[in-house]
Parts: C-alpha cells; sequence; structure tokens
C-alpha cells in the first residue's frame, strides 16, 4: 500500500488564513520526513473550506520543501484553467522535482469561478472532454495546435517537454467522468464522501470502459479519506466532531453556485459521523484494518487521507507521526517499508519536530 496525506488547508472557525497555511505546510513537511508516498493538494476559491486557490503553486513550494515525498494535486480545477497553461505549469514542476510531482485534474463544480474566471456552465456541464483531450495532447506530443469548440490556436511547440510526461490522475465522481478517464487510460481519484460498494462499482466501470477503449484494465487509483489515529475510537471520534462539523459548515456555505441554481448542502454532523464511519478513524489497528479492508474489496492501495481534521497545528503533527509509526507496520503488503525503502528513519508520536 501506498500511504499519503490529503491537504486541504481548511480554515477552522476563529484561524486565520495564515494558520491555515502554516498547518498545511507543516503536516506536508513531516509526511516527508517520516516516509509517507505522497502529499496531495486540494484546490479552492473563494471559501474557507479550503484556502489554497492554486494547488500547483503551493505544490511548487512543497516540492521544493521536501526530498523524497511525492506531491499531487487532487485537484487542479481544469474547468477555469486553461490546460496548456496547465500542462506548462506541469511539465515544469515534474523536471524541475526530478519526476515527484503528480497532475490530478477534476470539473470543479457548479460554482460562481465558472463566472469569476470564464466559461460558465458550458464549459463545467460539456467542456471537461475538450479540456482534458487537449491537456494529455500537450503532455505527450512534441507540437500541439487546436481547433475546439473552446481553445482554438495554432500549431507550437511543447516547451519544456519531457520524454516521460507527469503522472495524471483524475478526480471521478460520475459515470461519464468514469469512462472519459478509462478513455485516456488515466487512473482515477475517488472521492472521501463514498464507502467501499461505491468505490468497487467506479472500479469495475472503469475497467470495463477501458478495455472497450483498447486500454489496460488495471490503473493504480487513489481513495480520498479521512484519518485520525488515537488510543481509543471514541477519542479519535471526539477529536472530529470538535472541530470538522464547525469547519464543514462555514466552508460549505460559503459555495455559491454560478447561475443561482438551487443547491443542497450536507448536514455538518451527519457528514462528520459518515466520515467517522466510513474511514481510518480509531485506534491504530482499526485504521490499518479499515484500510486493509478498502483495499481488499475495491483493489484500491493508494490513499490519500485528511490528516487536518482537528484543526490544531500541533495534533495534526502528531496524527502524522502516528499514522507513518502506529499504522503503517499494521498494514498488509510491506506498506510500512515505506519509509526504510526511502532512508528515514519513522519517528515516534513524542519525536520534536524538525525543520
Amino acid at each position: 500500500m501506498r500511504i499519503g496525506t490529503f491537504v486541504l488547508a481548511g480554515q477552522y472557525p476563529g484561524q486565520s488564513e495564515r494558520e491555515a497555511l502554516a498547518r498545511a505546510l507543516r503536516s506536508a513537511e513531516v509526511a516527508d520526513e517520516v516516509g509517507l508516498d505522497a502529499v496531495w493538494l486540494a484546490e479552492h476559491h473563494f471559501v474557507p473550506y479550503g484556502v489554497v486557490p492554486s494547488a500547483a503553486t503551493l505544490a511548487g513550494l512543497l516540492l521544493g520543501r521536501t526530498r523524497r515525498v511525492r506531491v499531487g494535486t487532487a485537484v487542479s480545477v481544469l474547468t477555469t484553467a486553461h490546460p496548456v497553461a496547465l500542462g506548462e505549469q506541469a511539465a515544469l514542476l515534474h523536471l524541475a522535482s526530478g519526476g515527484r510531482f503528480t497532475l490530478g485534474v477534476g470539473r470543479g463544480g457548479p460554482w460562481i469561478d465558472l463566472e469569476v474566471f470564464g466559461g460558465g456552465i458550458e464549459a463545467f456541464e460539456h467542456g471537461f472532454p475538450e479540456s482534458l483531450d487537449l491537456l494529455m495532447r500537450w503532455l505527450n506530443e512534441p507540437r500541439v495546435g487546436a481547433d475546439g469548440a473552446r481553445y482554438r490556436f495554432p500549431e507550437v511547440p511543447v516547451v519544456p517537454r519531457s520524454s516521460d510526461r507527469p503522472p495524471v490522475i483524475v478526480a471521478c465522481t460520475s459515470p461519464a467522468t468514469v469512462r472519459l478517464a478509462a478513455r485516456h487510460g488515466l487512473p482515477m481519484l475517488l472521492g472521501m464522501h463514498i464507502g467501499d460498494e461505491e468505490k468497487a462499482a467506479m472500479v469495475a466501470h472503469w475497467r470495463a470502459s477501458a478495455v472497450d477503449a483498447g486500454r489496460a484494465p488495471e490503473a493504480d487509483h487513489v481513495a480520498a479519506g479521512v484519518c485520525q489515529v488515537a488510543d481509543s475510537h471514541t477519542e479519535a471520534v471526539e477529536t472530529l466532531r470538535r472541530a470538522l462539523p464547525g469547519w464543514l459548515r462555514r466552508g460549505l456555505d460559503a459555495h455559491r453556485t454560478a447561475d443561482g441554481r438551487e443547491r443542497s448542502m450536507r448536514d455538518p454532523l451527519a457528514y462528520t459521523e459518515l466520515l467517522c464511519e466510513l474511514h481510518p478513524v480509531g485506534t491504530p489497528q482499526l485504521c490499518a484494518d479499515r484500510l486493509a479492508a478498502t483495499a481488499e474489496r475495491t483493489g484500491i492501495t493508494r490513499f490519500a487521507l485528511l490528516v487536518e481534521g482537528s484543526g490544531d497545528l500541533a495534533a495534526t503533527e502528531t496524527n502524522v507521526r502516528r499514522l507513518a509509526a502506529d499504522v503503517l507496520p499494521l498494514l498488509p503488503g510491506g506498506a510500512a517499508g515505506t519509509a526504510a525503502r526511502r532512508g528515514t528513519a519513522v519517528s515516534s508520536p513524542a519525536a520534536p519536530a524538525t525543520g
């Protein structure tokens, strides 16, 4: 298994943007220090749900601050970004970091972002396939031109370009996007709001669609989740119950739709309970068992785990350290060897932070 962290940089009630970002940065540095596989960075606009408006920009900073951990976007919103500009950034980060960058892309949501950055609902509802096609051409071909419904330009050289393109992953929440990812042979990022049964169904649909498109039926998909490690299940759940609902309520309430369409919001308390039920929240053994069960039921062995659920910097750092020191050794398939293979000592939960 390959275990990484999922960084939203959520602005919890009473916190400043600087505090939210400091917690996000520190969690990534510790993930590198203790030998986790990857750090995945979310991207949001105009809401305190996450205060990172450019996951690629933050990825560049973290690639410079770390030495071993992979850094990926989860995701860069392709609907509100030009595919060529995003492709250039991805190639630059891939080359400059020695291959440690992964570009995750997604359709995004029907939010006010679409009006601010252009494209509108039409781009959200119908433009994603064209954008993804253009992005993949940019990452794979030496020269690219476009003559599509949204993007039109004469052929230009791709600079910078690497013989091995950066890995790309696609956030999937609908059957249509699953089929699109499969047609390109790209692995999926599956959200933390769904359980193992739905994840397994999406993996099966991806495999069938990949075969129909003449692609290999296997890919290294990623499952997002929440992780809170504690000495008891009750302690872990209570930590999240104290912090998550306030952040969720404030962050989700701030979303505005692009065209005034009706929207529904999850109940923050009920959503917190669902996350605690679905994901590795509890003792180290319970966390390991839930990760192993998801891998067995879905075939997914890469995880992006939200570790900042407490909203507290020190508690988040401890959570990352316990994930590496206490949970990874209990996982099947040698997950605990990740740090050793990288030549990194796994610190104990009480180990002091290093810069």
